[in-house]
């Protein structure tokens, strides 16, 4: 054969073999890399949609965070307002119970003193009693002399 020929059959059957991929080969994988450049648009927006989602949801949690920290820095301050108070109130039952106590044992001392006055004023006017009869030299009766007594005890 000649080269013409050759070169001619040789043109047809890459004719043929153009037209039979066109035919049956290309379309699926078009349709393969369709598909492909498909799936990968929707993964990069489905990243997109992912990446603004992460982006709402950690301002969210900064927002919870923030206001997390502002309750406890409330409760806190609470706290310390609670306790300061029982402290004071706690303060100011000692003071009374303090000012009771001081009033109790003043007044008990009171008594003492009165006590011991009455007592003094009894041994006072015995001896007062004893040195008259030492003096009149004669037994005084406390019965018939109980006005004169009671004076005398008023008067010390």
């Amino acid at each position: 054969m000649s080269i013409n020929a050759t070169l001619f059959v040789q043109a047809i059957v890459f004719l043929i073999l153009v037209l039979f991929t066109m035919k049956f080969v290309w379309p699926p994988i078009a349709k393969a890399l369709d598909e492909r450049a498909q799936k990968i648009a929707d993964g990069l927006a489905a990243a997109d949609k992912a990446k603004t989602e992460l982006t709402a949801v950690n301002k969210r949690v900064e927002q919870e965070l923030s206001q997390t920290r502002n309750e406890t820095a409330s409760r806190l301050a609470d706290a310390d307002r609670r306790a300061q108070a029982i402290i004071e109130e706690a303060k100011a039952r000692a003071t009374e119970e303090g000012n009771k106590i001081v009033a109790a044992a003043r007044a008990e001392a009171e008594q003492q003193a009165i006590a011991a006055r009455e007592a003094l004023r009894e041994q006072v006017a015995a001896l007062a009693v004893k040195g008259a009869e030492q003096i009149l030299r004669k037994e005084v009766n406390a019965g018939v002399h109980a006005d004169l007594l009671n004076r005398l005890k008023t008067e010390l």
